[in-house]
């Protein structure tokens, strides 16, 4: 048996036994009688079939059932996750009640009722946060030094858009204008752009041709873009006009002062394509004397390269803020910042929390955004 076969076996296996786990801890403490426990099982049954649907989601061809299906999945795994989380830390507190002598039966037959209703409830305030356009979200960087003619300078900055199953060319249509909107000095794509190949999607990433800005729109590779093609969606990128930046640099004058907007390949594309690997100080090789250095890198854990290599400002993604809980807490096990502006010795770095979103229409806690970046004298 394969490796890749092996995992999937692994994988079913666990959704098999979450599903019973929910079912055993919840149904017969809510009081249901035969019907009820009947359309219980029948509902965890089919969540144990759609949820793996969800996860192929991307893989499915784009027809008229698939389609249907692929959302119904990633609904469910929405739906799944939150129950899974609540109903562990229901049991987390039925077990402190009881070890402090408060055992109480009402409150397991109203907290097992409960954790159902709150799971869809955050799923269905999830789905509604997910799927309305992103906010702007305005974020003043202080650079020290900064020549008088870079005052207010901006770069609009999307990323993580995932453009795939559910976001198609109306949502990212949608993204476009605003950002046009914002008549920024440059606009920044940094990363996970696509879920799927060039063949399935450039009909729905074709708005991105719109994109304008007076000194250029970059865009450099995230992790999905390796699972999905990443030269192949180079080559139309550059097709559709965007500068891609693969341990490149621009330089952008305003009067006497000047500006590197440099981009690095994803942390990991190396493992995908060995000529990828991503290297800040590659991206500014040969570079002429500059006020300020920009870095495009799709993960915040480039940074610290990026301040070895003496950049002032590294614009990120990848998190999704975590895009919903309880996921936000595990986010630092692989990353230095989960959003927002932090400090890296002299370097200053944006982590966003995306634009769109990845596999369930789901944001709770961490709400999209474009943003408008400028910087400001320190």
């Amino acid at each position: 048996m394969s490796a890749a076969r092996r995992n999937l076996f692994t994988v079913l296996a666990l959704l098999i036994l979450l599903h019973v786990y929910i079912g055993a801890r919840l149904m017969p403490d809510m009081g249901l009688g035969w019907g009820g426990v009947l359309a219980g099982i029948a509902l965890l049954a089919l969540s144990t079939v759609l949820v793996p649907l969800g996860l192929l989601s991307s893989s499915l061809r784009r027809r008229r059932w698939p389609e249907r299906l692929a959302w119904l999945g990633l609904l469910a795994m929405g739906l799944f996750s939150s129950l899974v989380v609540l109903t562990f830390l229901r049991d987390i507190v039925l077990l402190a009640l009881r070890l402090a002598g408060f055992a109480d039966p009402g409150f397991s037959h109203w907290s097992a009722v409960g954790v159902p209703l709150l799971a869809f409830a955050v799923t269905l305030v999830g789905f509604v946060n997910a799927r309305r356009l992103a906010r702007v979200k305005k974020v003043d960087v202080p650079i020290a030094g900064l020549p008088e003619e870079l005052h207010g300078y901006s770069i609009a900055q999307i990323s993580d858009i995932h453009v795939g199953p559910t976001i198609r060319r109306p949502y990212l249509n949608a993204i476009v204008n605003r950002v046009n909107a914002l008549k920024a000095d440059a606009i920044a794509v940094t990363g996970d752009l696509v879920d799927g190949s060039v063949q399935r999607l450039a009909l729905h990433t074709e708005p991105l041709a719109r994109l304008s800005a007076p000194d250029g729109t970059f865009f450099v590779t995230g992790n999905h873009e390796y699972y999905s093609g990443a030269e192949e969606w180079i080559a139309e990128l550059r097709r559709l006009g965007l500068t891609v930046l693969l341990n490149q640099h621009v330089v952008r004058e305003r009067g006497k002062a000047k500006l590197m907007i440099a981009g690095v390949p994803d942390f990991t594309a190396h493992h995908f394509v060995p000529s990828h690997r991503s290297d800040p100080q590659l991206a500014a090789a040969g570079a002429q004397e500059v006020d300020v250095r920009i870095l495009l890198a799709h993960q915040p854990r480039s940074a610290p390269a990026a301040a070895e290599a003496g950049f002032d400002l590294q614009l990120s993604g990848h998190t999704h803020g975590g895009q919903f809980f309880p996921w936000n807490l595990f986010v630092p096990l692989q990353q230095p910042f989960v959003a927002g502006l932090h400090r890296v010795r002299a370097l200053w770095v944006y982590t966003s929390r995306g634009t769109g979103y990845w596999g369930p229409p789901k944001r709770f806690g961490a709400p999209s955004e474009i943003t408008l970046v400028r910087l400001v004298p320190a």
